[in-house]
């Protein structure tokens, strides 16, 4: 599936048609390529959600899992939705836009607050958001920016808060700059946040323009894992026969779908949202031009049938016989088709706590054969 594509359980991503142990010299580096950037990418689209349009930077390379997680982070992030990240390197290397303002030592460095503040400001006069709380927010951090500010004449520039309570202090600082006739001055904040503290802070009404958002966004703190697999689906003879194979558990949840699968979205024609995804058999062709009957793959009695509606194959082929056949999209084309794609899910899907539940529906011919290889090996 293209970068940037939402996914969900129970679906093939990505399908490897090569010799067996071909196929399995690349297994690792693939789980760990896709499960680790789908996870930081799921991580940030969330947090960007929760930000309501407000730029969100990724801040985590200190609290990274080593130097390509960090980099590689970056990189998911920019295409889940964050705005920018403060690692260089990411930049260097991707395209994912460098951004980031001055550190604690910076202020630490000079005699006083006001002349750290003046000097960062002489140097990135267009670019100047000051650390406000190396001493005290309200008492010295702000009333120095906002005599430095006046001083240059600078009314673009911001503020990071990066402790306390965030709602009051951007609250607090929000009227001071407004008073000082500064309204242009943006109010970032960082320290520990995530999707929730975010939620929670716009719900309290803070006044922040923008996040920084490092350690829980780079290690996805809340659900540090993302399962994917690599499993053997099907076997292909030198004949070209194809013969499904199944991996059975004691755990239901790790039975695996048997088969050279390909996967359709369907989306609502009358709302342009996606409605379920349909996986079937690779030589199968769905009539999609008549009504489809959609059916839970566990519980059959749930069964829907839809009308007015289109589907859209996910599966693209990237290599074919050994030679690149994929035009490699740029990483902010990428980062667009991302927007489109999770906007075309329902508000409800993208809750964070129970989230309603999307569909992905196995074709009639799929599932009898998943049932099939099942009661082959049913234990007598």
């Amino acid at each position: 599936m293209p970068e940037g594509t939402p996914i969900f359980p129970r679906e093939p991503i990505l399908t490897v048609r090569a010799p067996a142990i071909q196929a399995q010299f690349v297994e690792t580096y693939l789980l760990l390529a896709l499960n680790h950037q789908s996870l930081i990418a799921t991580k940030s689209n969330r947090i960007v959600r929760a930000a309501e349009g407000r730029p969100v930077s990724e801040f985590g390379s200190r609290r990274a899992q080593g130097s390509d997680g960090a980099v590689l982070g970056a990189r998911a992030s920019y295409i889940a939705g964050a705005s920018g990240t403060a690692c260089a390197m990411a930049d260097e290397l991707y395209g994912t836009p460098a951004t980031g303002t001055m550190a604690h030592s910076w202020v630490q460095m000079f005699p006083d607050e006001y002349t750290a503040f003046k000097t960062y400001c002489q140097v990135y006069p267009r670019a100047a958001t000051l650390l406000v709380d190396t001493y005290n927010v309200l008492h010295s951090g702000v009333p120095n920016a906002i005599r430095v500010f006046q001083e240059l004449g600078i009314t673009s520039g911001g503020i990071r808060i990066d402790s306390g309570d965030l709602t009051y202090l951007s609250k607090q600082a929000r009227k001071m700059l407004d008073n000082a006739g500064l309204p242009g001055i943006k109010i970032v904040a960082s320290n520990s946040l995530d999707e929730y503290i975010i939620r929670d802070l716009i719900t309290q009404g803070a006044r922040i323009d923008a996040f920084g958002v490092g350690e829980r966004l780079i290690t996805s703190k809340s659900e540090p894992v993302f399962g994917g697999v690599y499993k053997l689906a099907a076997i292909e003879e030198a004949d070209g026969t194809v013969t499904p194979k199944i991996k059975i558990s004691e755990n239901a949840g790790k039975v695996t779908i048997p088969h050279f699968k390909k996967v359709y979205r369907l989306f609502e024609n009358a709302t342009g949202k996606a409605m379920a995804d349909y996986i079937c058999v690779h030589d199968e062709q769905p009539d999609f031009t008549r009504p489809l009957e959609l059916f839970d793959p566990e519980a059959t009695w749930k069964r829907k049938t839809v009308e007015d509606y289109t589907v859209r194959s996910l599966l693209v082929p990237i290599f074919k016989d050994g030679k690149l056949v994929y035009d490699i999209p740029t990483i902010q084309e990428s980062r667009a088709h991302c927007q489109r794609e999770v906007d075309s899910l329902w508000d409800e899907v993208k809750r964070f706590e129970y989230p309603h539940n999307y569909y992905v529906d196995l074709s009639q011919k799929l599932w009898d054969i998943k049932q099939a290889l099942l009661n082959s090996h049913e234990m007598k």
